[in-house]
């Protein structure tokens, strides 16, 4: 039997960090748990057309510092910053149900300037592609040609997987350019795992994008 490992998880602190950091004792850790799984839903289906990499979520005493980063911060933002101060009032309804323990949110948006360096925001523009009924072996490629244009990409590969064109039969197809040594701890991949929604089933996207070796 293989044993798969998601390739994030296998570099956490060599290269990769957690998307939340904290820490708690006792009920805490299941209360707190909780409600970062509350904001991420939240926030990934509010921002569902703001082209959002990942979220990041840091706890200190009485205070939650939420880091968004996205491609387009100026739909997050709004005029004049009204956006974030909304989407702070609603997190902050969201987890402060009691008085007693109103918490500051902090909510910072990050710019990702390099959309196509991105294996997040690459599979989430194939899945919209794919939710466009546009022909999945047609967007596999348009994607890893625009990826593999960057230098600094040495490898990417993209796997779909699902009822593919409506099929009766569920089956998976892959495409890769250039290297991905996933067994290599040094080897920098990004990853990334979303989801299409199609009128006849789920289509499932990864994207592994192999940046080079980390360098001692």
């Amino acid at each position: 039997m293989a044993h798969k490992v998601h390739p994030k998880v296998y570099r956490i602190k060599k290269i990769e960090d957690w998307e939340s950091r904290w820490f708690a004792k006792g009920r805490d850790f299941a209360k707190f748990l909780e409600e970062d799984f509350k904001i991420r839903e939240f926030l990934e289906n509010k921002l569902k057309d703001c082209a959002v990499s990942n979220i990041e979520i840091e706890r200190f005493p009485g205070k939650v510092n939420i880091i968004v980063n996205t491609a387009r911060p100026g739909l997050i933002i709004g005029r004049g910053g009204q956006g974030v101060e909304n989407l702070k009032k609603e997190i902050e309804k969201l987890i402060s149900k009691d008085k007693k323990e109103k918490k500051e949110i902090r909510l910072e948006i990050r710019e990702v300037k390099e959309f196509w360096k991105n294996a997040s925001l690459v599979a989430q523009w194939v899945a919209q592609q794919i939710e466009k009924r546009l022909p999945h072996r047609r967007v596999m490629k348009q994607a890893i040609e625009k990826v593999s244009t960057s230098p600094d990409i040495k490898g990417v590969r993209i796997e779909v997987a699902g009822r593919l064109g409506g099929a009766e039969i569920a089956r998976r197809e892959w495409l890769q350019k250039g290297r991905l040594p996933r067994q290599t701890i040094r080897a920098i991949i990004d990853y990334s795992h979303k989801e299409a929604f199609c009128s006849y089933g789920v289509i499932g996207v990864k994207v592994w994008i192999y940046k080079g070796e980390e360098q001692d």
